[in-house]
């Protein structure tokens, strides 16, 4: 049976939630201090009909604070006009490029405002593992391995072989790489590896945040269709209702869509580019110093970093100063290729 464990993670800056799932991540969820409330899933707010497009089937909603967020709506539900004011519930969060998505709830009345915030980050934890989160140490390196498995792109099988997850502006690509898998025969090493990562290609786009069509690229011919399916079922269910899983095509491509509710966890951490973010830099900074400081009381810590890093950890140093004392210095090192830390204690 599997067995979820929720870990929380509160450090200067931000709190990273984690869900593992048979002792892999499956979820990680980053709160920045700072953060737009409003952009979460969860919140119910009243906002107004700014714009209305029957053509898509769907409404332009202003939210409190003048954010933008689409309303699709549906044939039978009621009739919206311009400037009308609606309670919604943020279902999606926004994205790059990508504005929030919203569900009535109500028409209303009144300026836009907030109902009810989004449930906490420790509350889904809760809600995801059936128990309340663990934090400490053992929280902190959850949240570490979290962060360097979201980023991936190529991941093992249990057994042999690999998947890659790949984001494309129309959908996610998951290809599937038989590799060795010794004591098998090649066509149930196909299914073995297809079967694996159907299971694990559910567990890494939850702890990635990524949603919308999904298509695999299945090792092998001649697929057994119904135990795929089943598969795919069984490995989607946490992300149900909205899941919607297609035939095997000819071209031994399965094609399903999840719901998308987060904004992808590269978008926190990385630039488009795929550069981390000086924030990103920042806050690594700070867990480092941190982390030194705990591993050498009372030593002197000095940190190096390029200069982007330097810049927006200045922000975070009082707070890290109460925690540490004033006994690090930061040095900004001109070269340095972004995310290049060196902590040390001397």
């Amino acid at each position: 049976m599997s067995r979820r464990v929720a870990y929380l993670d509160v450090s200067i800056g931000e709190s990273r939630g984690v869900v593992l799932l048979d002792g892999l991540p499956e979820r990680l969820v980053i709160a920045r201090d700072g953060a737009d409330p409003l952009n979460q899933p969860g919140v119910r707010a009243v906002g107004r009909v700014r714009r209305i497009e029957r053509a898509f089937a769907s409404a332009f909603v202003e939210l409190p604070g003048g954010i933008d967020a689409i309303l699709p709506l549906k044939a039978d539900g009621p009739q919206l006009h311009q400037g009308q004011s609606v309670a919604v519930e943020v279902r999606s969060q926004a994205r790059r490029g990508k504005v929030a998505v919203v569900r009535l709830l109500e028409p209303s009345e009144g300026p836009p405002r907030l109902l009810e915030a989004a449930p906490s980050l420790a509350e889904n934890l809760a809600h995801w593992a059936k128990a309340a989160p663990l934090m400490g140490a053992q929280a902190r390196e959850a949240a570490d391995a979290a962060e360097d498995a979201a980023l991936g792109i190529v991941h093992a099988l249990p057994g042999g072989g690999t998947l890659s997850i790949e984001p494309t502006r129309a959908l996610i690509a998951i290809d599937i790489d038989l590799g060795e898998r010794p004591g098998a025969d090649a066509k149930r090493a196909a299914r073995a590896a297809n079967l694996a990562a159907l299971t694990h290609a559910a567990r890494l786009l939850r702890l990635k945040a990524l949603g919308g069509i999904v298509v695999f690229d299945l090792v092998g011919r001649g697929h057994d269709g119904t135990a795929l399916t089943m598969a795919a079922r069984d490995a989607f269910a946490p992300d149900s209702p909205g899941v919607a899983i297609g035939p095997i095509s000819k071209f031994g491509t399965l094609e399903l869509t999840v719901p998308r509710l987060r904004r992808p966890v590269v978008e926190d951490l990385l630039d488009a580019d795929g550069t981390p973010t000086p924030l990103t830099c920042a806050l690594r900074l700070a867990r480092a110093l941190e982390r030194e400081g705990r591993v050498a009381p009372g030593a002197r810590l000095v940190a190096r970093c390029d200069s982007l890093t330097a810049t927006a950890f200045a922000v975070f140093s009082p707070n890290l100063t109460e925690r540490l004392g004033a006994r690090f210095t930061v040095q900004p090192q001109a070269e340095w290729p972004a995310g290049r830390i060196d902590v040390s204690a001397q």
